[in-house]
């Protein structure tokens, strides 16, 4: 993994934060399918794999992001070299005593390197020293790199909202206990 410096986001990160391609490819998705009969609903969610790789657009629209970003408690920056290649956004109050993660990019060309895994600890480490106990990943059912990050990084599955995102696909959640 490159070595990178982790911090707080500054003015003149915003810009190049702003222009990585959000977007990102995925041959997998977690398909959901809902059951309901009389006092009984089922929700599974299974990876399938898909007839052809898809690119995903983020579901966030950009012009959007600079918005969304002033109403963040944490905003950390992966920096390489005195350019920033990565970012997390992490909200607080949502839930009690809970550090809930909205967004987490890395540049392309730094994508599969162990980027994503140190943006996560280092959100975890802030989180841990704002006194929150848990941790939620939010991400699209489609976006097989994150749920496998999750997973990787112990975060279980505790919950899905259909529609969430402005472009109508399903949110899943994450969550692990921070020690």
């Amino acid at each position: 993994m490159p070595e990178i410096e982790i911090r707080p986001v500054i003015e003149t990160d915003v810009p190049v934060l702003a222009g990585i391609e959000h977007a990102y490819k995925s041959n997998y998705c977690w398909q959901m399918e809902l059951t309901s009969q009389e006092r009984e609903i089922t929700v599974n969610f299974r990876e399938i794999r898909l007839p052809r790789q898809i690119t995903v657009e983020y579901p966030r629209k950009p012009e959007l992001l600079l918005q969304d970003w002033t109403r963040r408690t944490g905003l950390l920056a992966g920096v390489l070299g005195g350019v920033p290649i990565a970012y997390i956004s992490i909200m607080e109050g949502m839930s009690p005593s809970t550090a809930w993660v909205t967004d987490l990019v890395v540049a392309l060309s730094f994508r599969r390197k162990g980027i994503a895994t140190a943006m996560v600890l280092a959100g975890q480490e802030w989180a841990r020293g704002r006194h929150n106990r848990r941790m939620i990943l939010e991400m699209q059912s489609k976006n097989m790199p994150a749920i496998r990050l999750a997973l990787k990084l112990g975060f279980e599955f505790c919950g899905y909202n259909d529609l969430y995102y402005s472009n109508q696909d399903i949110a899943l959640f994450f969550a692990q206990f921070l020690r």
